[in-house]
């Protein structure tokens, strides 16, 4: 998942930054409303994560621009600002969540992640395609009830797919989800992550989950193996 985390504060914001990709987000940084904006109007996030004191732009005048102009990033707000009017007030101006300054880091994460799955209109944190299993909140796989050992960006991929179960997803929208703006990696670098997937996935399976559409993208499915095709293979 993407995120984009607006704070003036540069030792908080790269401490966020950082926080957020060990967990396996791409994260860009923004140090104040405008630069904010233009992040927010120019790239496709999940999650928004906005202070609301900002120089250049006001938190709250920055959220009122993004929902004027149709950017549907979920927004949580981060401040210390913590009376209720304010609340009140950023919600009313199209935030999904408000957090207090001080805070846990655990408690940001765990509600920007209850936000991702929103976005994708599932409330349970676990995903089952066959017998594979993604829990989203632990960040843990299982096929068959055995443990697959995954990196942060095979399993951000992964989670991506599982978000889009059953729907073909082009690279470029993989690219734009799981890689942030400073990224430099190479352009066949979505091909190769999926080919590493897809070995510890479906290595050994009969039944492959990761398909890819020839011209189009990739897709999690369960296409079950025909039971004509053991047949065949005897012949």
């Amino acid at each position: 998942m993407r995120l984009l985390v607006i704070e003036d504060n540069k030792m908080l914001a790269r401490s966020l930054g950082q926080g957020f990709q060990e967990e396996g987000f791409a994260v860009d940084v923004a140090a104040d409303g405008e630069e904010g904006l233009w992040h927010a109007e120019s790239n496709s996030y999940d999650v928004i994560v906005l202070d609301l004191t900002l120089p250049k732009l006001d938190g709250l005048e920055l959220l009122r621009q993004v929902r004027k102009r149709g950017v549907a990033s979920h927004v949580i707000c981060l401040t210390a600002r913590g009376a209720t009017e304010d609340k009140v007030h950023a919600l009313n101006l199209g935030a999904d969540d408000y957090l207090a300054k001080p805070f846990a880091f655990e408690e940001l994460l765990a509600r920007v992640r209850s936000l991702c799955r929103r976005a994708y209109q599932r409330k349970d944190p676990v995903i089952r395609v066959a017998d594979l299993e993604i829990n989203t909140a632990s960040r843990t796989v299982r096929r068959g009830g055995r443990v697959i050992q995954l990196s942060a960006r095979e399993y951000a991929l992964l989670e991506f797919l599982a978000f889009h179960a059953g729907e073909v997803v082009t690279r470029t929208m993989i690219w734009d989800h799981l890689y942030d703006f400073a990224d430099e990696t190479a352009s066949n670098v979505v091909d190769v992550y999926v080919c590493l997937l897809r070995k510890k996935i479906d290595g050994g399976s009969r039944r492959p989950l990761i398909q890819t559409r020839r011209g189009e993208g990739y897709m999690l499915e369960d296409t079950p193996v025909p039971q004509h095709a053991g047949r065949e293979k005897r012949r």
